[in-house]
């Protein structure tokens, strides 16, 4: 089953088998064969955080299709539990439609609602992390199903403890606790700078969904920019002497002010202000492969590219920032059946 198609990329190779899941049972039986026959199970999304090795992926290749939406009320909180495999726009739009407060900052994110706690999606000051209580899984090591805590997730900046332990659960639903009319997330520049001063739930989802879109940062079939997987590189962290090394060097090439935020874990820096300047900016192009006219932190495919092109042109990334600024990047999707 070629693979390409289901990735926002559209780059990579084909499955050695698929299957697409729309039911839990399904999903056990495909997994029990798959283990009987000693092949190796990679779940598949959206396909917008994913990359296809040229190669293919061998074994099993399952795609969440299940679908469903359970709402109850729990003192003063709504409890919310998404399937896997419901589109995660398609949620945080009814939660908006509904006065659920609480995802409202992370519109036009593609992807199923499956994936986001394991990268702990997060933007504009929002992350899943901060909303959710409880994750339904499949603990592959004894095929029985449990309900893992937010505490068990243990949420971090773009991580999970299902990112750290990659394959031993598999994310069957997802519950969040929203708050009916409470007011939006106000908490990045952007949005506090263009929002009106007492914003809609419904103003500030259109607002982000606006900014996304000047950023080539939502699916369109017309945007150029549009064989993306988002941010390719998250935000580093780094510690109080890098900073200063950064800032240093900045002062030096005359580049201006290092946008930076603190952190529990540390300073946080711009990957994309770090890429541009270490001379990397928006539209640059090699071959099939290049970087977004409109964010110089999306790579794009402009077509007939292939992933090994893909992955040396964020190499390249890569040792520029690291050579300019001492700073190590990290990608942020994941290479199928490899990460």
């Amino acid at each position: 089953m070629p693979l390409a198609p289901r990735t926002t990329l559209e780059l990579g190779g084909s499955a050695e088998y698929f299957l697409a899941a729309k039911s839990i049972e399904a999903l056990r039986a495909a997994t029990t064969w798959a283990e009987k026959e000693g092949l190796p199970v990679t779940f598949l999304g959206g396909g917008s955080n994913a990359i296809v090795p040229d190669e293919g992926v061998p074994g099993l290749v399952v795609a969440l299709e299940t679908r469903g939406v359970s709402v109850s009320r729990a003192s003063e909180m709504v409890r919310v539990t998404v399937a896997a495999g419901e589109h995660w726009d398609g949620f945080v739009s009814r939660a908006v439609g509904e006065g659920w407060a609480g995802v409202e900052c992370l519109a036009g994110i593609p992807g199923k609602t499956g994936a986001t706690p394991i990268q702990n999606v997060g933007a504009y000051g929002q992350e899943v992390g901060h909303t959710v209580v409880r994750v339904g899984c499949i603990d592959r090591s004894t095929g029985e199903r449990v309900e893992r805590s937010a505490t068990d997730c243990a949420f971090g900046y773009r991580d999970s403890d299902f990112k750290r332990r990659p394959g031993r659960y598999l994310v069957t639903d997802v519950t969040f606790a929203l708050t009916p009319g409470g007011p939006p997330t106000l908490a990045y520049r952007e949005l506090i700078e263009q929002a009106p001063s007492t914003p809609s739930l419904e103003q500030v989802r259109s607002l982000v969904v606006d900014l996304r879109r000047r950023k080539s940062m939502v699916l369109e079939p017309s945007d150029p920019n549009r064989r993306s997987a988002g941010s390719f590189f998250t935000n580093p962290i780094v510690g109080g002497e890098r900073v200063a090394a950064v800032e240093a060097e900045a002062k030096r090439r005359e580049l201006g002010p290092v946008p930076q935020w603190n952190t529990p874990a540390g300073t946080k820096l711009a990957a994309g202000w770090l890429i541009e300047r270490a001379g990397f900016p928006k539209g640059r192009r090699k071959g099939a492969i290049g970087q977004s006219s409109k964010h110089a932190l999306a790579l794009v495919h402009h077509g007939g590219g292939s992933t090994a092109e893909l992955l040396s042109y964020a190499e390249e990334v890569v040792r520029g920032v690291s050579e300019v600024f001492g700073v190590s990047l990290e990608r942020e999707p994941r290479l199928l059946g490899v990460d």
